[in-house]
């Protein structure tokens, strides 16, 4: 009788993809590390997740406080709904899953159970815009066109660890709704070295420039930093204003900032160009009278392919050396 000899399992660079890149610093599951931290001083909170408690880091909490941890299985309406249960009783919820199954699969649980009636409830999703090579099914490229358009929803898109362990508290200070993007796992820490401090609905301008003004959010503020960095080569200043409260936006950091004559205006997202920040940005500016040269680094109207992370971000213009040329033939 013969044998079938099973080989490992091969892994694809789609399984173990990051957006860290080679060599830089990170700091390990800063979320889960940071809502336990918050977890010891505010009995109220609790985790809930929806199959998800590992990949989105929130097995941290549930190891310490497993009294207070809630496995909904892979039912996220079920989730949604529960935590709305929850927060009606005095609860304060951090609610984990993907965000292609928080934004699309239970968008109208959210809508009427949550955000309908103004409740505490925490939304913490992960793999946002194209931080996962496995396609469509798991790139939620739209996720904060969706959340914006939700009355009574706080939307936030961290760039870092240090925005992610800073926005916990933050919006655990913060009564109502929250929608906030979450980067999992090993997470690259960028802003510790530009003096930099979260606070909600606050953009900052983490670094001057007179030729460009990069309007960012989320991993795109890292490329963006990375980008300047890579264009001082070229004599090309760049500044880089981070947003990452994408609702309610700081107009009037934006419109400031933007007012500044002589740069061009490039607001730069990892989400579609449809419905994120820069439709954001630009109907702020014109309603205010601004009009800059304006361009944008962001995501198709379409369907992503897909693949490795650093292909992909090459192919749809939102690596650090596809944006540095994009910037420069808008300055040609």
């Amino acid at each position: 009788m013969s044998t079938i000899e099973k080989k490992p399992r091969l892994k694809t660079s789609a399984m173990i993809a990051s957006i860290a890149g080679e060599g830089q610093l990170t700091r390990s599951a800063p979320f889960g590390h940071a809502l336990a931290e918050l977890a010891r001083t505010k009995t109220n909170v609790i985790g809930m997740t929806a199959d998800l408690g590992k990949y989105t880091d929130l097995h941290i909490f549930g190891k310490e406080f497993p009294e207070r941890y809630y496995q909904m299985g892979m039912a996220e309406q079920l989730l949604m709904g529960a935590a709305a249960g929850f927060a009606h009783e005095g609860a304060q919820p951090f609610v984990t899953t993907y965000a292609v199954f928080a934004t699309r699969r239970a968008y109208d649980f959210i809508h009427q159970t949550i955000a309908e009636d103004d409740l505490d409830v925490k939304i913490v999703a992960a793999l946002p815009g194209l931080t996962t090579g496995y396609g469509p099914s798991h790139q939620a490229a739209e996720d904060l066109a969706l959340m914006r358009a939700m009355p009574n929803m706080t939307v936030i898109d961290p760039c870092d660890a240090l925005d992610i362990e800073q926005m916990v508290p933050a919006i655990a200070a913060h009564k109502g709704p929250v929608y906030a993007r979450l980067l999992r796992g090993n997470v690259p820490a960028v802003l510790d070295e530009y003096d930099y401090t979260f606070e909600l609905g606050k953009a900052k301008l983490v670094r001057d420039g007179a030729d460009v003004l990069v309007i960012s959010s989320g991993i795109m503020t890292m490329r963006a930093l990375e980008t300047a960095k890579a264009l001082e080569a070229d004599k090309v200043d760049v500044a880089v204003l981070h947003v990452p409260t994408i609702k309610p936006l700081d107009t009037e950091t934006i419109i400031r900032e933007a007012r500044r004559s002589g740069r061009l205006v490039v607001v730069a997202e990892n989400h579609t160009v449809i419905g994120g920040l820069g439709e954001a940005v630009a109907t702020t500016l014109l309603s205010a009278g601004v009009t800059p040269a304006f361009r944008q680094v962001a995501l198709p109207d379409a369907f992503l392919d897909a693949g490795a992370l650093p292909t992909l971000h090459d192919r749809y213009g939102i690596s650090t050396n596809m944006m540095a040329s994009s910037i420069k033939g808008w300055l040609a």
